[in-house]
């Protein structure tokens, strides 16, 4: 029997990570506070009337070269190495893939963030993914240096990547394969789970468990408040606090979650072995 897999997408700030990406490398080398350079994306969104996530990537451009800094892809590589990670994060994903092969599934995670790749690709974590969606600059050749957006994932874009993983289609720029209709998709909707923070993760986590996956919010400890919310709204299946040790509320759903697919695609092995079985006698 073909194994069955199953996609587990996530967030990156707040949710992998304890805070935002751009606080442990890029705000700091700006001689700003996170406060600051939040209030000035939204001041900027304010004047220009310019999307939020595509006024975060001007303002970073901006603010810059205000500063002085030769922002390159190399220097926002470096920048994701002293990301901090909630409890259990850089042992999470070696641990759940032989959880997984221990128990007939295969695992895949992807990243689905509205945080600026270039940074991610940094990071201990970034190996882990089979695919990474986040922002990304556009690099002229010769300064390389950003000089237009290459992507953008605002929190609505983000439910397009959750079609792309179930297909297989990975290639952002290939809109036919994302659009056309495949009876059987490479990953069912019913064995994708998504991780997210909160409220910015709303629309594609509702449509992840609409569709019949599983929705976790993540939140830190003191936090609790806006994930009852989304629990009383219907829109997540779980909440947990951001601890991915062993033994935690997360590793036991996410367990529960494997244990339940594998049984699923046991029995329906069994079920076709049998029918298979009548039609030949």
């Amino acid at each position: 029997m073909k194994k069955p897999i199953i996609a587990i997408m996530y967030d990156f700030d707040s949710t992998l990570s304890k805070s935002d990406m751009q606080d442990y490398g890029f705000i700091p080398a700006l001689g700003m506070s996170p406060e600051e350079f939040w209030a000035a994306t939204g001041e900027f969104a304010k004047k220009s009337g310019c999307e939020r996530i595509l006024s975060y990537m001007y303002t970073m451009v901006h603010l810059a070269k205000e500063k002085g800094i030769h922002l390159t892809r190399k220097l926002l590589n470096e920048m994701g190495k002293n990301i901090e990670y909630f409890p259990g994060v850089e042992t999470w994903f070696k641990r759940i893939n032989k959880y997984g092969k221990e128990h007939g599934v295969v695992i895949e995670h992807y990243l689905v963030s509205s945080g600026t790749k270039e940074i991610v690709e940094g990071c201990s974590i970034f190996k882990e993914f089979k695919e990474a969606y986040g922002c990304e600059f556009y690099f002229d050749p010769e300064t390389d240096e950003p000089i237009w957006p290459k992507l953008a994932i605002n929190y609505t874009q983000k439910t397009q990547f959750f079609f792309r993983i179930s297909k297989g289609a990975y290639d952002v720029t290939d809109d036919k394969k994302v659009n056309e209709k495949e009876k059987n998709h490479r990953i069912p909707y019913e064995n994708m789970i998504y991780l997210g923070d909160g409220m910015t993760d709303v629309p594609c986590m509702q449509l992840v468990k609409n569709n019949g996956g599983r929705s976790i919010a993540i939140y830190g400890k003191g936090e609790k408040s806006n994930m009852k919310k989304l629990l009383k709204g219907g829109r997540i299946n779980y909440a947990a606090v951001g601890d991915y040790r062993e033994g935690s509320k997360l590793d036991r759903t996410i367990k529960a979650f494997i244990d339940s697919r594998a049984i699923i695609a046991k029995l329906k092995e069994e079920e076709e072995e049998l029918l298979k079985k009548e039609l030949s006698d």
